[in-house]
């Protein structure tokens, strides 16, 4: 500690050092299956509340945004295009700009979104300097990570790749792990190899030997070097991102990447595309506290905990139990564990896990099994999000449905029309604007408003606090998919 100590003295004295911007490139774009309930396919983990007030993107943003030790320029996210307005409502929650939103058309796993993102940052600066974050991380000690980031810029060359190895603290099966060739040390090493999820056997021994480190997938590097790296090693890959960047057209303040040139592209992981390849891969060491929260178990060693090792989150409650974790996400909904060792219990309004603490890995196994019975569990919550704000469905029955819908200050729905149903709108807080053909009128709290079938239109909150409204629909068909957009503010039509 006292080497890295008089090492960063050095480099926070550097000017060279402190004028040398840094884009963040955050990643969003993972479906997190194995936090499964809380983490599903319309809403995955990094956006989720997990540890904390923030979510993991929110907390991700946060560590790479403004700083008086590193200069960071604004990110650049790269996420599934139907995320893109909650990582914007995330953003401007924190008072955060955005360099861009890069939007994938289809998932395509972390070497065509960073390489995508290496094509448009070398369009405004061709000497950029990236640092790719996934957004599902959870670093606390940001001071840690700070002098981890200028301890690799003191490395970083044209040709150099550099990573942030995690230093471990128990064998773990989880992880990739690093080879580094020398003796660990302060500051820069070179890296003899990528090793993937190892056995307790060869983890336990990998620890002993304390050369190995847990691979992050925190890269820097400049981006000029990554199309360097694909064209040698991936030239087919970089042809068809290259285009899919090319033909990228604005969508509002989002980037959307062509779909036909990305959906040709093979998804694969940018450690067996470029870094298990590339001959010149550095790294320093992460001595902070450091999770990519993939299971449960993950959850539980970060959460506070009581002297008898359980963890309680919502209306959880615990008698004579150890080592457990409960969680209800749910305001009106408790749940109780009783003489409970080594179990994670996790209650949503719509599903229950209950599990072994040991068995996390195989938790996306009971996610195959829910999508192999077509229930909808498996990838959708009960809360949809909207770049307005969000609606909840209360109750479906076959000829009508109830949802609880809440619409930002300032936020509009789009003006719309249904061949199938009508709706009846009830607010109970906040006050609604609402268009109906020709008519608009302004519908208090304790009002309610009747929209026929087939009527044009419109509802909108012209207020400053949140208008939260009971939707009661009726018809013959309820689906999302009977909405004729006619106009709106999201370029959703």
């Amino acid at each position: 500690l006292a080497e890295r100590a008089t090492v960063l003295r050095g480099l926070n004295g550097c000017a060279a050092m402190s004028n040398q911007p840094i884009t963040p490139v955050i990643l969003a774009g993972g479906a997190g299956t194995r936090l499964w309930p809380l983490s599903r396919k319309s809403y995955p983990k990094q956006f989720s509340k997990i540890i904390g007030t923030e979510s993991l993107f929110q907390c991700t943003a946060r560590r790479v945004g403004p700083s008086n030790r590193v200069q960071f320029a604004p990110p650049i996210a790269v996420t599934h295009q139907d995320f893109r307005f909650i990582v914007a409502q995330q953003l401007a929650e924190l008072g955060l700009d955005s360099n861009t939103i890069l939007l994938e058309p289809e998932p395509k796993n972390t070497a065509p979104a960073i390489l995508a993102a290496s094509l448009y940052a070398v369009r405004s600066d061709p000497e950029a300097v990236l640092l790719v974050a996934p957004s599902d991380h959870a670093m606390p000690d940001n001071d840690i990570f700070l002098d981890t980031v200028l301890l690799a810029m003191s490395g970083l060359k044209p040709d150099v790749i550099m990573t942030l190895g995690i230093v471990p603290d128990r064998p773990e099966t989880g992880y990739g792990y690093l080879e580094i060739q020398a003796a660990p040390r302060v500051g820069p090493m070179p890296v003899a190899r990528f090793i993937e999820k190892p056995t307790i056997v060869q983890a336990t021994q990998m620890i002993r030997d304390g050369q190995f480190l847990w691979n992050s997938g925190l890269y820097l590097f400049h981006a000029n070097t990554m199309l360097r790296a694909f064209e040698r090693y991936a030239p087919d890959v970089l042809a068809l991102v290259r285009a899919a960047v090319d033909q990228a057209r604005p969508d509002l303040g989002f980037l959307r990447l062509a779909p036909d040139p990305w959906a040709r592209c093979n998804s694969q992981s940018i450690d067996y595309e470029i870094m298990e390849k590339h001959t010149n891969i550095q790294c320093v060491s992460y001595c902070g506290d450091w999770t990519d929260l993939g299971e449960w178990d993950a959850v539980w060693a970060h959460c506070p905990r009581d002297h008898d090792g359980v963890g309680l989150g919502g209306n959880a409650h615990a008698v004579d139990c150890r080592d457990t974790l409960l969680r209800s996400e749910s305001d009106a909904q408790q749940i109780v564990g009783l003489g409970l060792e080594n179990i994670v219990a996790i209650a949503t309004p719509d599903a229950v896990l209950v599990a072994h603490k040991n068995k996390g890995q195989d938790v996306k196994r009971v996610v195959s099994l829910l999508q192999a019975k077509n229930i909808p569990q498996a990838d959708n919550f009960p809360k949809d999000h909207r770049p307005w704000g969000w609606f909840e469905t209360l109750s479906l029955k076959e000829r009508f449905q109830v949802k609880k819908i809440m619409v930002h200050p300032g936020a509009a729905l789009s003006l719309q029309s249904h061949h199938h149903r009508s709706e009846h709108w009830i607010v109970v807080e906040g006050t609604a604007k609402v268009t109906i053909n020709s008519t608009i009128n302004l519908v208090s709290e304790g009002q309610s408003v009747y929209v026929p079938l087939g009527a044009l239109h419109r509802l909108e909150n012209p207020g400053k606090v949140p208008l939260i409204l009971i939707e009661v629909q009726t018809g013959s068909y309820l689906k999302e998919d009977d909405i004729i957009r006619h106009q709106d503010n999201y370029a959703r039509v």
